[in-house]
């Protein structure tokens, strides 16, 4: 099954039934928010005698809160938990006895905010949670999910959630050897104009860690397609978007970070300086980011190769107690927009010069009809702030800084524009003793055998080991 193309794999209603006539996997569905419709697959497959124990909606508050108790939020995860605990727990105490010694049990619940009948431009999302087993009498694992309603009517929507929800149950427990097929399942029959999936945690024995490391979760999730950006902490797990930037002032640096370097520390210790200065008490808790690009990661076809080198940056960040962010935005206006989704206060880029001049070069905006201006534009539509780090000049041997941005001439009129609005901020100090090596001059300089390498790079970087030749 793993090698299955997606065209070969069951459509939605044959894995509901096939779930149904294997008579070994039993337990009930809680769905709230958008309808039935996970529990509807299966009635329509027919023999879902054979999974469902019960299938609810506790729709109004009141019910809600007597079944599972109080919650600040009902479409959260915290709710979401409460579900599962509760429904996992009913099917244990009442069917364990009868049947516990040939049966798999589990519980699927989920809680959605979906276009309502008058409805406003509130985003469409919730949380969407399993609990099973894999053995019978053995012990239980969760898959927890966020996810994203793109369709433009509730029908389209429930519906999105229900295929989601039979691609779920089916992914846990026929597709769990492999972590790509299993993301990429959950897609099966919709498309990332219907749905978003921008988090996802599994816990317990039928997901190895070294298969389903958080880190490694939140890669993937990116590169599979679920989503264009994935978040994850200090500690390594992975953060929802919407809870962590809601309504917080964020600083972003991007880079490969491969390895991070000193001249990466300073330009993010001068950057939040600035920062702080230019916003005040609007900058204060603010979130810190270095964000990844995956075209920065995707240096190699061999997954197995790439991935030990992005675990190497991301145990760097993590010990330097960075929060990291995967993205598929090249574009620094995508950004923009995936951050404004969640917060108007004020957001600060930091980056070098070269990158900075790289942003005037109107190849990179051929499918914006306003070209550089309209990217500029989305660029700064909220209150964001480009900080410009200095570079050496190896010919000259002297500094430039982004007062003196090399652009073409006719970009000098925006430049100065940037400039004199504040929308772009010059960084004028900087480390100057190793302004000039790249974090690509110091991995040549680490196949060269040169040992100098090691003089750029902070002391975790040789902590670490993680780049030693």
């Amino acid at each position: 099954m793993s090698n299955v193309p997606p065209h070969e794999r069951p459509g939605t209603l044959e894995k509901a039934l096939r779930i149904n006539l294997a008579q070994r996997v039993y337990g009930t569905f809680a769905e709230i928010g958008a309808g039935q419709e996970i529990a509807n697959w299966f009635f329509r497959a027919g023999g879902a005698s054979g999974t469902v124990a019960k299938t609810m909606s506790a729709y109004d508050m009141t019910f809600s809160d007597e079944i599972y108790g109080k919650a600040q939020r009902y479409v959260s995860r915290q709710r979401m938990t409460a579900m599962l605990e509760h429904e996992y727990q009913i099917v244990q105490d009442r069917l364990a006895a009868k049947r516990g010694d040939t049966t798999t049990f589990f519980a699927l619940a989920n809680t959605m905010r979906a276009k309502g009948f008058r409805d406003t431009k509130e985003e469409c999302h919730g949380w969407m949670g399993l609990r099973f087993q894999t053995d019978p009498r053995g012990p239980s694992n969760d898959v927890q999910l966020h996810v994203r309603l793109l369709d433009a009517t509730n029908p389209l929507q429930a519906e999105a959630l229900g295929i989601l929800g039979v691609n779920l149950l089916y992914a846990a427990f026929h597709l769990r050897d492999s972590l790509p097929l299993f993301l990429e399942s959950l897609m099966d029959e919709l498309n990332r104009w219907r749905v978003e999936i921008d988090m996802i945690d599994f816990s317990g024995p039928a997901f190895p860690a070294q298969t389903f490391e958080d880190r490694l979760v939140a890669l993937q999730l990116v590169r599979s397609g679920l989503s264009d950006a994935a978040l994850f902490g200090p500690d390594g797990q992975i953060l929802q978007a919407a809870d962590v930037l809601y309504k917080k002032p964020v600083f972003i640096s991007r880079g490969t970070f491969d390895p991070i370097t000193r001249v990466n520390l300073d330009m993010l210790q001068r950057g939040t300086g600035s920062f702080k200065e230019d916003f005040g008490p609007d900058a204060e808790g603010h979130l810190e980011i270095c964000e990844i690009t995956m075209h920065n990661l995707l240096c190699m076809d061999d997954c197995e190769v790439e991935y030990p080198n992005f675990l190497a940056r991301a145990d760097i960040l993590q010990a330097l107690g960075k929060n990291v962010l995967v993205s598929k935005y090249a574009e620094f206006h995508r950004l923009s927009s995936y951050l404004a989704r969640y917060t108007q206060e004020p957001v600060g880029i930091v980056l070098g010069l070269p990158l900075f001049e790289e942003l005037f070069n109107e190849r990179w905006y051929a499918d914006l009809g306003g070209g550089l201006l309209e990217a500029f534009g989305r660029l700064f539509k909220n209150r964001v702030r480009l900080y410009v780090y200095p570079a050496g000049d190896p010919i000259t041997g002297k500094l430039r800084t982004g007062a003196q941005a090399r652009v073409q001439p006719h970009q000098m009129h925006l430049l100065r524009y940037l400039l004199d609005t504040g929308s772009v901020r010059v960084i004028d100090d900087c480390l100057e003793d190793c302004v000039f090596v790249t974090s690509a001059t110091v991995r040549q300089m680490i196949r060269d055998g040169d040992p100098a390498w090691r003089s750029f790079v902070p002391d975790i970087v040789l902590q670490k080991g993680l780049w030693a030749a």
